[in-house]
Protein backbone atom coordinates (compact mmCIF):
# COMPACT_ATOMS: atom_id res chain seq x y z
CA UNK A 1 0.00 0.00 0.00
CA UNK A 2 1.48 3.70 -1.32
CA UNK A 3 0.73 6.58 0.87
CA UNK A 4 0.23 9.81 -1.45
CA UNK A 5 0.85 13.15 0.15
CA UNK A 6 0.31 16.98 -1.06
CA UNK A 7 2.28 19.77 -0.67
CA UNK A 8 4.84 19.06 2.31
CA UNK A 9 6.72 22.82 1.92
CA UNK A 10 9.67 21.96 4.71
CA UNK A 11 7.39 20.44 7.22
CA UNK A 12 9.10 16.89 6.73
CA UNK A 13 7.98 15.54 10.38
CA UNK A 14 4.62 15.69 8.99
CA UNK A 15 5.55 12.33 6.57
CA UNK A 16 6.16 10.59 9.59
CA UNK A 17 3.07 11.10 11.43
CA UNK A 18 1.30 10.70 8.65
CA UNK A 19 3.00 7.37 7.97
CA UNK A 20 2.08 6.15 11.73
CA UNK A 21 -1.37 7.24 11.65
CA UNK A 22 -1.88 5.37 7.89
CA UNK A 23 -0.55 2.24 9.22
CA UNK A 24 -2.77 2.42 12.47
CA UNK A 25 -5.86 2.93 10.33
CA UNK A 26 -5.08 0.40 7.62
CA UNK A 27 -3.37 -2.16 10.37
CA UNK A 28 -0.60 -2.79 7.94
CA UNK A 29 2.47 -1.68 7.13
CA UNK A 30 3.23 0.94 4.45
CA UNK A 31 5.40 0.00 0.66
CA UNK A 32 6.24 3.40 -0.07
CA UNK A 33 5.34 7.28 0.11
CA UNK A 34 4.73 9.62 -3.38
CA UNK A 35 4.63 13.17 -2.16
CA UNK A 36 2.85 15.25 -5.26
CA UNK A 37 5.47 18.04 -5.30
CA UNK A 38 6.31 21.18 -3.26
CA UNK A 39 8.32 18.64 -1.13
CA UNK A 40 10.55 21.74 -0.03
CA UNK A 41 13.81 21.08 -1.14
CA UNK A 42 15.80 24.25 0.58
CA UNK A 43 19.25 23.47 1.81
CA UNK A 44 18.79 24.68 5.10
CA UNK A 45 15.52 22.79 6.50
CA UNK A 46 16.80 19.94 4.48
CA UNK A 47 20.16 20.53 6.78
CA UNK A 48 18.46 21.22 10.21
CA UNK A 49 16.02 17.85 9.70
CA UNK A 50 18.42 15.32 8.45
CA UNK A 51 22.04 16.32 9.53
CA UNK A 52 21.54 18.86 12.52
CA UNK A 53 18.47 16.93 13.54
CA UNK A 54 19.45 13.11 12.26
CA UNK A 55 15.70 12.75 10.94
CA UNK A 56 14.92 10.08 8.72
CA UNK A 57 11.75 8.89 7.01
CA UNK A 58 10.13 5.52 8.32
CA UNK A 59 9.13 3.86 4.81
CA UNK A 60 10.85 4.77 1.26
CA UNK A 61 9.63 8.27 0.16
CA UNK A 62 9.32 9.44 -3.62
CA UNK A 63 8.51 12.94 -4.76
CA UNK A 64 8.08 15.07 -7.67
CA UNK A 65 8.98 18.40 -8.16
CA UNK A 66 6.67 21.18 -7.53
CA UNK A 67 6.91 25.00 -7.89
CA UNK A 68 8.23 25.99 -4.16
CA UNK A 69 11.59 24.63 -4.62
CA UNK A 70 15.15 25.79 -4.41
CA UNK A 71 15.83 24.95 -8.57
CA UNK A 72 19.58 26.79 -8.29
CA UNK A 73 20.65 24.12 -6.28
CA UNK A 74 18.00 21.25 -6.69
CA UNK A 75 20.13 18.50 -8.36
CA UNK A 76 22.53 19.29 -6.29
CA UNK A 77 20.21 18.83 -2.80
CA UNK A 78 18.73 15.69 -4.43
CA UNK A 79 22.09 14.19 -5.13
CA UNK A 80 22.74 15.15 -1.15
CA UNK A 81 20.26 13.70 0.15
CA UNK A 82 19.72 10.61 -2.15
CA UNK A 83 20.11 8.32 0.72
CA UNK A 84 16.58 9.84 2.25
CA UNK A 85 14.62 11.03 -1.34
CA UNK A 86 13.85 9.64 -4.58
CA UNK A 87 13.17 11.95 -7.11
CA UNK A 88 10.89 10.77 -9.76
CA UNK A 89 11.93 13.04 -12.73
CA UNK A 90 9.80 14.87 -15.25
CA UNK A 91 8.88 12.72 -18.22
CA UNK A 92 10.11 9.36 -16.06
CA UNK A 93 8.13 6.07 -15.63
CA UNK A 94 8.50 4.35 -12.48
CA UNK A 95 7.20 1.00 -11.07
CA UNK A 96 6.44 1.76 -7.24
CA UNK A 97 5.08 -1.59 -5.79
CA UNK A 98 2.83 -3.38 -8.38
CA UNK A 99 1.97 0.31 -10.70
CA UNK A 100 3.63 1.87 -13.17
CA UNK A 101 3.67 5.80 -12.60
CA UNK A 102 4.03 8.40 -14.66
CA UNK A 103 5.83 11.65 -12.97
CA UNK A 104 5.41 14.89 -14.35
CA UNK A 105 6.53 18.02 -11.98
CA UNK A 106 6.05 21.48 -12.30
CA UNK A 107 3.33 23.96 -12.55
CA UNK A 108 1.98 25.97 -15.27
CA UNK A 109 3.75 30.06 -15.01
CA UNK A 110 1.74 31.92 -12.09
CA UNK A 111 4.32 34.94 -11.56
CA UNK A 112 7.71 36.09 -10.60
CA UNK A 113 7.28 34.99 -6.93
CA UNK A 114 5.84 31.35 -6.83
CA UNK A 115 7.13 30.52 -10.69
CA UNK A 116 11.14 30.97 -10.34
CA UNK A 117 13.04 29.44 -12.99
CA UNK A 118 13.05 26.22 -13.58
CA UNK A 119 9.41 25.52 -12.12
CA UNK A 120 7.33 25.89 -14.96
CA UNK A 121 6.10 23.16 -17.18
CA UNK A 122 7.98 23.26 -20.96
CA UNK A 123 6.28 21.74 -23.83
CA UNK A 124 9.49 18.92 -23.88
CA UNK A 125 8.51 17.71 -20.46
CA UNK A 126 4.96 16.97 -22.44
CA UNK A 127 6.86 15.59 -25.36
CA UNK A 128 9.01 13.14 -22.65
CA UNK A 129 5.85 12.02 -21.50
CA UNK A 130 4.26 11.55 -24.62
CA UNK A 131 7.36 9.19 -25.93
CA UNK A 132 5.61 6.50 -23.65
CA UNK A 133 3.66 3.93 -24.75
CA UNK A 134 -0.04 4.00 -23.48
CA UNK A 135 0.03 0.52 -22.05
CA UNK A 136 3.54 1.48 -20.07
CA UNK A 137 1.43 3.43 -17.44
CA UNK A 138 -1.01 2.78 -14.97
CA UNK A 139 -0.95 5.79 -12.77
CA UNK A 140 0.03 9.15 -13.60
CA UNK A 141 1.69 11.93 -10.42
CA UNK A 142 1.88 15.69 -11.32
CA UNK A 143 1.86 18.96 -9.10
CA UNK A 144 -0.21 21.12 -11.33
CA UNK A 145 -3.50 19.23 -13.00
CA UNK A 146 -4.38 19.08 -16.39
CA UNK A 147 -6.29 22.54 -17.44
CA UNK A 148 -9.94 21.72 -17.86
CA UNK A 149 -11.26 19.24 -15.32
CA UNK A 150 -12.91 20.87 -13.52
CA UNK A 151 -10.89 22.36 -10.53
CA UNK A 152 -12.05 25.61 -8.93
CA UNK A 153 -10.17 28.65 -8.41
CA UNK A 154 -9.41 29.64 -5.12
CA UNK A 155 -11.32 32.74 -3.69
CA UNK A 156 -8.72 35.63 -4.69
CA UNK A 157 -6.61 33.23 -6.77
CA UNK A 158 -8.89 34.44 -10.00
CA UNK A 159 -6.33 37.14 -11.44
CA UNK A 160 -4.07 33.44 -12.37
CA UNK A 161 -6.48 32.20 -14.72
CA UNK A 162 -8.39 28.91 -15.02
CA UNK A 163 -6.26 26.24 -12.76
CA UNK A 164 -3.99 23.48 -14.60
CA UNK A 165 -1.60 23.34 -17.06
CA UNK A 166 -1.90 23.53 -21.12
CA UNK A 167 -2.12 20.83 -22.77
CA UNK A 168 -2.84 18.41 -20.23
CA UNK A 169 -5.54 16.80 -22.58
CA UNK A 170 -2.99 15.29 -24.65
CA UNK A 171 -1.80 13.36 -21.84
CA UNK A 172 -5.02 12.47 -21.03
CA UNK A 173 -6.63 11.38 -24.35
CA UNK A 174 -2.69 9.41 -25.23
CA UNK A 175 -2.83 7.46 -21.45
CA UNK A 176 -6.57 7.47 -20.51
CA UNK A 177 -5.02 6.36 -17.15
CA UNK A 178 -7.00 4.67 -14.03
CA UNK A 179 -5.90 7.17 -11.72
CA UNK A 180 -4.38 10.96 -12.34
CA UNK A 181 -2.84 12.73 -8.49
CA UNK A 182 -1.96 15.69 -8.29
CA UNK A 183 -1.51 18.67 -5.45
CA UNK A 184 -0.47 22.04 -5.78
CA UNK A 185 -4.32 23.74 -5.09
CA UNK A 186 -4.12 22.90 -1.31
CA UNK A 187 -7.62 20.96 -1.57
CA UNK A 188 -9.45 17.79 -1.97
CA UNK A 189 -10.73 17.14 -5.34
CA UNK A 190 -12.40 14.28 -7.53
CA UNK A 191 -12.89 14.01 -10.93
CA UNK A 192 -13.92 11.53 -13.81
CA UNK A 193 -12.90 12.02 -17.44
CA UNK A 194 -14.57 9.21 -19.03
CA UNK A 195 -12.57 5.76 -17.40
CA UNK A 196 -9.77 7.83 -15.76
CA UNK A 197 -10.18 9.53 -12.19
CA UNK A 198 -8.57 12.31 -11.22
CA UNK A 199 -7.82 13.05 -7.26
CA UNK A 200 -5.98 16.65 -5.83
CA UNK A 201 -5.22 16.10 -1.98
CA UNK A 202 -4.47 19.28 0.17
CA UNK A 203 -1.47 19.91 1.87
CA UNK A 204 0.17 16.95 3.58
CA UNK A 205 -0.66 18.33 7.15
CA UNK A 206 -4.55 17.91 6.43
CA UNK A 207 -4.16 14.47 5.39
CA UNK A 208 -3.12 11.76 2.69
CA UNK A 209 -4.58 8.94 0.17
CA UNK A 210 -4.05 5.93 0.24
CA UNK A 211 -3.64 3.40 -2.69
CA UNK A 212 -3.82 -0.66 -2.42
CA UNK A 213 -2.65 -2.84 -4.64
CA UNK A 214 -5.29 -3.26 -6.48
CA UNK A 215 -5.55 0.62 -7.56
CA UNK A 216 -8.72 1.34 -5.07
CA UNK A 217 -7.71 4.94 -3.31
CA UNK A 218 -9.19 5.94 -0.08
CA UNK A 219 -8.75 10.08 0.84
CA UNK A 220 -7.48 10.11 4.73
CA UNK A 221 -8.43 13.10 6.66
CA UNK A 222 -5.87 13.32 9.32
CA UNK A 223 -4.77 17.12 10.93
CA UNK A 224 -1.03 16.75 12.26
CA UNK A 225 -0.18 21.09 13.43
CA UNK A 226 2.34 22.30 11.75
CA UNK A 227 6.13 23.91 12.87
CA UNK A 228 7.51 27.33 12.56
CA UNK A 229 9.20 27.43 9.39
CA UNK A 230 12.78 27.61 8.28
CA UNK A 231 11.25 31.03 6.29
CA UNK A 232 9.80 32.36 9.27
CA UNK A 233 12.29 31.51 11.43
CA UNK A 234 14.97 33.85 9.49
CA UNK A 235 12.74 36.65 9.45
CA UNK A 236 12.32 36.21 13.28
CA UNK A 237 15.89 36.08 13.78
CA UNK A 238 16.54 38.81 11.31
CA UNK A 239 14.94 40.98 12.65
CA UNK A 240 15.92 40.22 16.24
CA UNK A 241 19.61 41.66 15.06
Amino acid sequence: MILISGDVHSQYHVINEQIRHAEKFTGRTLDAVIILGDFGIYEQPLHRYFDKEGGHFLRKLYFIDGNHEEFCQFDHLVEKYSHHLNHLSRGKVTQICNGRFLSLGGARYMDALNSPSGSEIRDCDIARCLAHRADEVDFVLTHDCPAGIGVPNAPGMEFYGNPGFERGEELIEHFKPKKWFFAHYHRWFSGKIGESEFFGLPESWKGFGLLDEQGNYQAVEHAVEKREDWLQRFIKKLFSL
